[in-house]
């Protein structure tokens, strides 16, 4: 029975060793040590891997050396037993108290009550505010266009355990709040960088920390809230990082949450994704049963008030492949970006992503708009249709839909703008690299859109833009950084980037004030362009190491995801990212003040 069990197995990974090999080294561990037994489980006697993925890295280390059925991984080396553990956990391995910030040498030696987040500059949540415009005003930056080439390092904050700056930083009250994926939250004063407090979540942060109001939570006033790769929801004391709840947003055992909850007038928006893209393609796995959502959370005590699914139908069963695994459908429809709120017509705006099982729905590839209240669909606007796509298909995978789509979701969070004309437009960048502008008064009724590299590709705009009044501007991988007229869609200016290899210009977000655009790039490069013609004023080289206020070893490296953020007269920027095999690792946060 074993060797049968093992030749099915080996089978397999032979089906599917193209597909695998495109996975990231830790995920093709899993695949082929572990999945013959964790995968498909039929029985109740060995965890399944939903199961291993709710525990932390450090028990999953332990367990892989126990037992005569964990003999074989005895070869492992103990990184590569890391490795698993880190990619089912979904943070890093860390030993005890290994990211606690009262340990550091620079703690706090005072934590002042927090009494307001708007008395002093803030960039609150993913976008600075709930249109997710990422522009700070002239007063809110405190750093004028004029003086962006004097900017100098100010200070440095290396994060222990983490290789991974995949949070983006938030601004208030004047401390920064920012989540990396060893687990850690931390809360830094703004001024020095000194640390009033972490806190451990489950798994790796990835979004922004949005703040605001709670209630009912003993002497808290505010709260930061946040979600991990896990699917995890907290709110934890802004002042102190102590827990006031937790909740799970998704059950699934791959949910996992990317963008910021948004937060508006006492409920929490959280945006909810997967990593099952790259889990479907193993013959072992059914797939696929994800569906994306976005669910309604009271900020107060963390209670769901509303899901809305991206697809309304609940998955069935399909066929069975040739390893006998039972295959579902209909699935995907991820939910990667921070929902946009629009107080005018009481609705939130998200873009979600492509299906991972034939047929696509209508609700793929698309702009949703759901009312606040009732989290009812009030329009769709599908932009792609029949892209259902899963990471590293080839003509043999099984698991692969039979016309694999181009994989040109919406990873980017639509910007919400008012027209000189007094209409308004929802900008949206397609990962395409096409640039939507929507009407969302008038049902999501496409206004104009424009391709901004010279051929559509995957992955050329990922993270998202940034607009001011007349102007949205993006980073496009294989291009550079490009600024759109907001009322027509027309092309002002393109700033080209000379970088090291296909796609490695900028992928992370942008971020605005008057005059200039900031981005960084996978080469490691952050910039400032003139928002007026594209012009380069400054850039920084943050591939280097770093003396860090806190002591701890950190160097810099690429940005893939998260944007600069700047406030009160810094520019603050998490530096190292890793997606895949492409980029390059770090682990700091560098405040950039005007000399």
């Amino acid at each position: 029975m074993k060797l049968r069990i093992y030749s099915a197995f080996v089978t397999a990974l032979v089906l599917c060793a193209p597909a695998l090999a495109q996975l990231p080294k830790s995920a093709r561990l899993f695949e082929q040590n572990c999945l013959m037994c964790h995968g498909n489980v039929k029985s109740g006697e060995t965890p399944d891997a939903t199961a291993l993925r709710r525990m932390s890295p450090e028990t999953i280390v332990a367990e892989i050396g126990k037992g005569a059925a964990h003999e074989p991984l005895a070869r492992l080396s103990d990184a590569d037993r890391r490795a698993i553990a880190e990619y089912l956990a979904g943070r890093n391995f860390m030993t005890p108290n290994q990211g606690d910030a009262q340990r550091m040498p620079n703690a706090c030696s005072a934590n002042p009550a927090i009494t307001s987040l708007t008395a002093s500059p803030a960039w609150n949540g993913w976008g600075g505010d709930t249109t997710n415009g990422r522009f700070q005003t002239a007063a809110a930056a405190g750093v004028p266009a004029a003086q962006v080439s004097r900017l100098k390092l100010k200070w440095a904050f290396g994060f222990p355990g983490a290789n991974d700056m995949y949070g983006q930083p938030a601004v208030a009250a004047g401390r920064v709040f920012v989540g990396v994926n060893s687990g850690y939250v931390y809360s830094l004063d703004a001024a020095t960088g000194c640390a009033y407090w972490s806190f451990p979540a489950r798994a790796g942060v990835r979004n922004a920390i949005s703040l605001g109001e709670v209630k009912g939570q003993g002497t808290a006033r505010f709260a930061a809230y946040f979600g991990d790769v896990r699917a995890n929801v907290y709110a934890v004391d802004a002042a102190t990082g102590r827990l006031l709840w937790e909740t799970r947003a998704d059950e699934h055992g791959l949910a996992g949450i990317t963008g910021a909850p948004a937060y508006y007038q006492g409920r929490l928006y959280v945006p909810v994704a997967s990593r099952e893209e790259p889990a479907g393609v193993s013959p072992n796995y059914p797939c696929c049963t994800f569906r994306g959502s976005v669910v309604a959370l009271d900020a107060n005590t963390g209670r769901q008030i509303w899901k809305t699914y991206v697809i309304p139908d609940v998955p069935k069963p399909t066929r069975k492949n040739s390893v006998g695994t039972q295959l579902w459908g209909p699935a995907g429809g991820g939910v990667w970006n921070t929902p946009t709120i629009d107080a005018r017509s009481h609705a939130l705006y998200v873009g979600t992503g492509n299906a991972y099982v034939e047929p696509a729905p209508e609700r793929t590839d698309a702009i949703l708009a759901l009312d606040l209240d009732s989290g009812k669909v009030l329009w769709v606007a599908q932009d792609t249709p029949s892209d259902a796509w899963l990471a590293g298909c080839t003509p043999t995978t099984e698991n692969c839909p039979k016309n694999i789509g181009p994989d040109y979701d919406f990873g980017a969070s639509p910007i919400l703008r008012n027209l000189p004309s007094g209409k308004r437009i929802l900008v949206a960048g397609q990962k395409s690299g096409m640039v939507w502008g929507h009407d969302p008064d008038r049902n999501g009724a496409v206004v104009w859109k424009t391709q901004l590299p010279e051929k559509l590709a995957l992955g050329e705009i990922t993270f998202g833009g940034a607009a001011d009044d007349e102007y949205a501007y993006f980073g496009v991988s294989s291009l550079g950084v490009a600024a759109v007229s907001l009322a027509t869609g027309e092309r002002k200016w393109v700033a080209p980037i000379k970088a090291a290899g296909p796609r490695m210009g900028i992928g992370a977000a942008l971020s605005a004030i008057p005059g200039a655009v900031f981005g960084g790039g996978y080469d490691g490069i952050l910039r400032a362009f003139s928002s007026t013609n594209g012009e380069l004023e400054w850039q920084f080289n943050m591939l280097q190491e770093f003396q860090t206020v806190n002591g701890v070893a950190a160097k810099g490296g690429s940005m893939g995801a998260p944007g600069p953020v700047i406030a009160g007269g810094t520019l603050f920027v998490g530096s190292g990212y890793f997606f895949g095999e492409r980029g390059t690792p770090g682990n700091v946060l560098l405040a950039f003040s005007v000399e």
